[in-house]
């Protein structure tokens, strides 16, 4: 009965009614839920990425796992198997393998 009179009254019906507050509303839950996740993602990528060093064990987006062996501005140069080395994409480089001691 109390919510009947709200509404009819034009109190609390028409605040939340109103297309603009309800437009906010959803673009505010898919700010928290979408866009400040993927956000928080490729700042903790780029840090990774920025933080390479050689003797790294690094995993590629293709799967290929390595060493990295040397540096070079936007690639890498990674150590695949005993004489094989390949020079990759920094941005190819999805993850860091943990030490053994870290483990």
């Amino acid at each position: 009965m109390f919510a009947a009179l709200m509404f009819q009254s034009g109190g609390l019906g028409s605040a939340l009614g109103s297309p603009l507050v309800m437009m906010v509303i959803v673009m505010g839950i898919f700010y928290v839920m979408l866009i400040l996740p993927q956000q928080r993602q490729r700042k903790k990528m780029q840090e990774m990425l920025g933080a390479l060093k050689a003797g790294d064990k690094v995993i590629t987006n293709g799967g290929i796992y390595g060493t990295i062996n040397g540096l070079d501005g936007d690639t890498v140069i990674l150590k695949i198997a005993d004489q094989v080395k390949i020079r990759v994409a920094r941005s190819a480089i999805t993850q860091v393998e943990s030490t053994e001691d870290a483990k």
